[in-house]
């Protein structure tokens, strides 16, 4: 699957400006959801309707959350917001991100959650 060929549907609420989303995927506890913004782009304040973590793909992205300092990660650096935390999302030059919402159990960075059939 080339994930730029998704549908995509554009976001205006809570100010935001040149940004779209693409449904990647769903299960009965979190939803997987490409995230684009457009240079100068802007997710807007709001607040985290779940946990979410934003993984940047391909971009730069200044993030904020409850205290609003901003945070600038770029590819192979993610976000992370709890349910209820303001956050919003800024670029300047553009960003590609995947999401991951819902009720995700976020362990320790490199911890084995499921080593599957190894």
């Amino acid at each position: 699957m080339w994930l730029g060929a998704l549908p995509r549907q554009t976001v205006d609420n809570h100010g935001s400006k040149r940004f779209s989303v693409s449904a990647l995927g769903i299960t009965a506890d979190a939803a997987l959801v490409m995230v684009d913004l457009k240079p100068g782009g802007l997710i807007g304040r709001h607040p985290a309707v779940a946990t979410q973590l934003m993984v940047v793909l391909d971009g730069d992205a200044t993030v904020s959350g409850a205290d609003g300092e901003p945070v600038s990660i770029g590819p192979g650096q993610a976000a992370v917001w709890e349910r209820g935390e303001p956050h919003e999302t800024r670029t300047v030059d553009g960003l590609h991100a995947l999401v991951v919402e819902g009720d995700v159990d976020l362990r320790e960075p490199g911890h084995l959650v499921d080593r599957g059939d190894t």
